[in-house]
């Protein structure tokens, strides 16, 4: 038999939890990880090439770009929310086990509630809802939804269970739609379904003039005829109190869905969803479950704090590694790390963006290193957006935090798209002394031999000899080649003959080395920031320090 895409074959392994014991439903998840089982399946990292950053400036910044969606890095706050993930989706199940009834008296009871009308209606009195409900608020940008993407990927989404001749869902994510209203968030209910089964529940159900109370009670029996292990409903901050009937109903929809139709909820929002939930949920069956969990933006630590233990401290030094600068520093100072919290206010989204999108302007620039200077350009020209956001977090005012909490964070594709095109366009500058006559591996083997510190009026007939004379073999092989020829040429050179000294123009000086008196005067906002960087690195001569050590003599 095949399955459809994202369903498995049920395996059953006992979890040694007694009420967990000869529950199917259970027995046939994912075993419980270790922590770090966890922190390894949640991890995601890039490969890291040395002769990467010798590649060309077009190359570099796809390879750069692809951080945007290929790091991520487990924090405590993703262990403790894939803890309560997994709890709410076994206990959830511990009171719909298919191999004692249990699920079938749920089904009963479903049936007993669209018939009836009432969602208080039941036939089996006996049976309880073990689920809980979580709400997880956190602004935009704090990684809400990518971090519980990445938790639920652990799982498989669908378990087939040929003994019982059942299919099960283990989760199901759906989004709360922008115009606010509970019906049209039962329509993404069904839609979901559908997407994943291949039934038409939307046009049986969705398509009819049911009212919210009847597609409550379809929803529920759909969610035990698959045994839905978890909902998951995104965008809560979009639930509209009056399109959605008042306060009051709304907040009665997730009661019913937890405690009646026992499925394990979990509400997820920026802080403009966060009075809601605190208006009623307080009282009650309604508090039952997880309450909620806040996620802050990462925490700038105090000057007292040893920064290598601290989130902000851990999640910056493995970003700084991937790095394709060719003069790239090993270490982040203290200077540029704090430059870094401000413009970014510790939100997760916008310190990895801030990061990739500095890189790809050092590339393009040919600073090839991240700097202070650099940094601030891309807040202030890439990132307006969010500058009212980041301006109210930094402000710490609470009402203002809600008010831009759910502000978009720019889609940086285009501003990479800009970006690159800037650099193909002053391509033709950068390059203009080098005739390769179009062969671009010409080009980048020049390229690589400038940063590796070999620039000369003999590099050019050099590397075109090695064409002409060595057409069929790699970049990898030419290199030692071109290298010997370029070792031996300078050797050979007369000693009488004046050396062309290079003059390095003002507006180049960004592209020299970090210890460079040049390149300290071009990240320099005037002449006194220029004496105290000299001066921090001992290059400036303390006459007065001097002086009052000679007086104590």
């Amino acid at each position: 038999m095949t399955l459809p895409s994202g369903m498995v074959t049920a395996v059953y392994q006992d979890t040694g939890i007694p009420s967990y014991q000869g529950n199917p439903l259970i027995e046939a998840l994912p075993p419980i990880p270790e922590r770090k089982q966890l922190i390894a399946g949640l991890s995601e990292t890039m490969a890291l090439r040395p002769r990467e950053i010798y590649l060309d400036g077009q190359t570099r910044i796809h390879i750069i770009s692809q951080l945007l969606d290929g790091f991520f890095q487990p924090l405590a706050r993703h262990i403790e929310l894939e803890s309560k993930v997994s709890i709410m989706l076994r206990q959830g199940y511990v009171g719909r086990n298919i191999a004692t009834g249990d699920l079938s008296a749920h089904l009963q009871n479903g049936y007993e509630r669209i018939k009836s009308g009432d969602l208080k209606a039941f036939r089996f009195d006996h049976v309880e809802s073990t689920a809980k409900s979580l709400a997880f608020i956190g602004c935009s940008g704090s990684g809400k939804t990518s971090s519980l993407n990445r938790i639920l990927a652990t799982y498989p989404q669908m378990i087939h269970h040929p003994e019982h001749n059942f299919t099960q869902i283990v989760f199901l994510k759906i989004d709360c739609p922008h115009d606010g209203a509970l019906k049209s968030l039962c329509h993404n209910f069904f839609r979901e379904i559908d997407s994943i089964l291949g039934t038409d529940y939307v046009r049986r159900y969705g398509e009819k003039r049911h009212g919210v109370e009847t597609m409550i009670a379809l929803m529920s029996q759909l969610a035990n005829t698959y045994a839905i292990g978890l909902l998951v409903i995104d965008e809560i901050q979009h639930l509209n109190v009056r399109a959605s009937g008042g306060a009051e109903k709304m907040l009665n929809f997730f009661v019913t869905l937890v405690n009646e139709i026992s499925v394990p909820v979990v509400m997820v929002g920026t802080p403009k969803a966060r009075p809601v939930f605190e208006t009623d949920l307080r009282s009650a069956r309604r508090g039952a479950g997880f309450g909620s969990i806040l996620w802050e933006p990462l925490r700038q630590p105090a000057a007292e704090e040893n920064i290598d233990r601290t989130e902000w401290g851990a999640f910056t030094r493995k970003l700084w590694k991937y790095q394709w600068l060719t003069k790239a520093s090993d270490t982040i100072s203290d200077d540029l790390r704090d430059l870094w919290f401000d413009l970014s206010q510790g939100i997760m989204d916008v310190v990895i963006k801030l990061f990739v999108l500095s890189q790809i302007r050092a590339v393009v620039t040919g600073t090839e290193r991240i700097t202070p200077n650099i940094m601030k350009k891309v807040y202030h020209d890439e990132l307006k957006p969010i500058h009212p956001m980041m301006e109210a977090l930094r402000s710490g005012d609470p009402s203002k935090i809600a008010q831009y909490s759910d502000l978009t964070i720019p889609d940086v594709d285009k501003k990479i798209l800009e970006l690159s095109t800037l650099l193909e366009s002053s391509k033709d500058q950068i390059r203009k002394s080098v005739q390769y006559k179009g062969n671009d591996r010409a080009v980048r083997l020049h390229n690589l031999m400038v940063d590796m510190g070999c620039e000369s009026d003999l590099l050019e007939p050099l590397i075109q000899r090695a064409f002409e004379e060595h057409s069929d073999l790699q970049l990898k092989d030419l290199l030692p080649i071109i290298l010997d020829w370029y070792q031996s040429s300078e050797k050979t050179l007369p000693v009488t003959e004046k050396q062309k000294i290079k003059s390095i123009k003002v507006k180049d000086w960004h592209t020299l080395e970090s210890d460079d008196l040049r390149f300290m005067h071009s990240q320099a906002a005037n002449e006194d920031e220029m004496l105290d960087a000299a001066r921090q690195l001992g290059l400036v001569f303390n006459s007065d320090q001097w002086l009052g050590s000679g007086n104590q003599v």
